[in-house]
């Protein structure tokens, strides 16, 4: 019975008010809350998979893919505004599948949402690596190559192979150094990521005022480029595939829902933020994508650092813009990669505050206020697979988890809607069920548009998930026990009622 149990609406407030233990602190309000949604958004997906995704799936119209990606994102945000208004509740997806699907349910997307920022941890230290690498060759500091790549490699066909390199040692550095920033508790980490991501902005506004002028409009033509005759090279289908794999440039708008249990006034401030966040890397990422697509030609982006090679293709010096774009990509991953580690965290926490998980990842410090061993249990990993793991692998199984849970949430509005008529709703998605249906829809058909080997890696991932889940979670879900425990007390309440006095 456990696989299909519900959490309650009710339970869920007892959680967050502390009643049933120790609470993470209010300490976020709109800024914090969007500057985090900015800041673990505005990443490796403009600053790395932009330009691999121009010059083998899209061409120019690689900006279209961001508009494409961002409508699934507004439907998806309006189920999510709902529910995090409702059950202002760390989880995110995983506890709005817990209330409206089921344990089950839950614990899969739970499992799926290690893919979204566990992998993105690992994902933005990778393209850091790339951009700190160029930066340091640039003024005369090479690195080692055998000290700056994965020691794996995969091609197109999707064939592995050894590089010859030992490990990503600055990805490495710079997991590290987020966890620890991240240890420093919510408000600390928070106050950080945000004077970051003011900088980061006010840098790509610039980028794009002073590349607009060297833009030249041939290398638009064509905007969508046409088929190679394989789905998803170049014409509508490499847009449908661009869109789907560029999906993992919006995850941090999911962010925001992880800590609506740390937000003050969360009904309030959870769907602004949402909603704010969404806008600006919307606008951002589709200028700065018009900006490098028309500075040089889609073929040759392909490259670790589009931005900064676009910018070299302009045929004018540059060369201070060029420092620019390099100084915001290492500092402004760094926002990225922090705010992917506090996300993962919030997952963990919510899943072992139900049982599924060791109480471990629970546990919170008395100083900060956080849950300490989950935050450098989630270091170590993202640390290690920064090390030894290649970027194409890792962007395309982030894209995938993150629709899947997009998915569930959407119709888990649908479905609380029917069992929870009369919930108290702060905010209410409109024209239900239209527009979950539109959010479902749009993202079932961009995880369609995903190579076959994406969806093996999942299915493979899910399987391992539900192993997992049989060996501990289903035995330690406080469901369960809550539910053996009412059980033991009605099998004895007529037991002792028949007792003769």
């Amino acid at each position: 019975m456990s696989f299909r149990s519900r959490k309650t609406i009710e339970s869920c407030t007892a959680d967050v008010s502390g009643e049933a233990g120790p609470r993470l602190r209010r300490s976020l309000g709109v800024v914090g809350l969007t500057a985090f949604g900015v800041g673990s958004t505005i990443g490796a997906g403009i600053f790395s998979l932009t330009g691999d995704i121009a010059a083998h799936q899209a061409g120019p119209a690689v900006s279209l893919a961001f508009v494409l990606a961002s409508i699934a994102c507004f439907f998806a945000g309006l189920c999510y505004a709902e529910f995090a208004a409702m059950v202002p509740i760390s989880g995110s997806a995983y506890s709005y599948a817990y209330v409206t699907l089921g344990e089950g349910v839950a614990w899969i997307i739970g499992w799926s949402l290690v893919l979204e920022w566990l992998f993105s941890a690992s994902v933005v230290a990778i393209s850091w690596s790339g951009y700190t690498s160029a930066a340091l060759q640039s003024i005369g500091l090479p690195l080692p190559q055998f000290l700056i790549h994965s020691p794996f490699a995969i091609d197109a066909a999707g064939h592995w192979s050894l590089s010859g390199a030992w490990l990503d040692l600055p990805a490495v550095l710079v997991v590290l150094a987020c966890t620890a920033l991240a240890l420093a508790g919510t408000r600390t980490s928070a106050g950080v990521n945000t004077v970051i991501v003011v900088a980061k902005v006010i840098a790509l506004i610039l980028i794009m005022a002073v590349g607009a002028k060297y833009i030249h409009a041939r290398n638009w033509r064509p905007f969508i480029p046409h088929n190679t005759g394989e789905f998803g090279e170049f014409g509508w289908s490499g847009v449908a595939r661009a869109a789907g794999t560029l999906f993992f440039a919006y995850i941090g708008f999911d962010g925001v829902s992880t800590l609506a249990e740390e937000a003050r006034n969360p009904q309030r401030t959870v769907p602004i933020s949402l909603f704010a966040s969404l806008l600006i890397c919307t606008l951002l990422y589709v200028g700065v994508s018009l900006t490098i697509t028309g500075l040089a030609n889609y073929r040759s982006l392909g490259v670790d650092d589009p931005l900064y090679f676009a910018l070299t293709q302009a045929g004018v010096s540059l060369g201070y813009l060029r420092g620019l774009v390099a100084m915001v990509a290492i500092v402004g991953l760094l926002s990225v990669v922090l705010a992917s580690i506090v996300g993962q965290v919030r997952i963990f926490y919510a899943m072992a505050r139900d049982g599924l998980l060791p109480p471990a990842f629970g546990r919170l410090s008395r100083s900060a206020g956080i849950p300490y061993l989950a935050t450098i249990i989630t270091g170590v990993a993202a640390t290690v697979m920064a090390a030894v793991l290649p970027l194409e692998l890792l962007g395309e199984l982030i894209s995938i988890g993150t629709l899947l849970a997009f998915s569930v949430v959407c119709a888990g509005v649908v479905v609380l809607r029917r069992i929870a008529p009369h919930a108290r709703r702060p905010f209410r998605t409109p024209w239900v069920p239209l527009v979950p249906m539109l959010g479902l829809l749009s993202c079932l058909v961009l995880m369609l548009s995903l190579p076959a080997g994406t969806w093996i890696r999942l299915v493979v991932w899910t399987g391992l998930g539900l192993l997992a889940y049989a060996a501990y979670g289903r035995r330690h879900s406080r469901l369960s026990r809550e539910a053996a425990s009412r059980s033991d007390e009605s099998a004895r309440t007529p037991n002792q009622s028949s007792t003769p006095p």
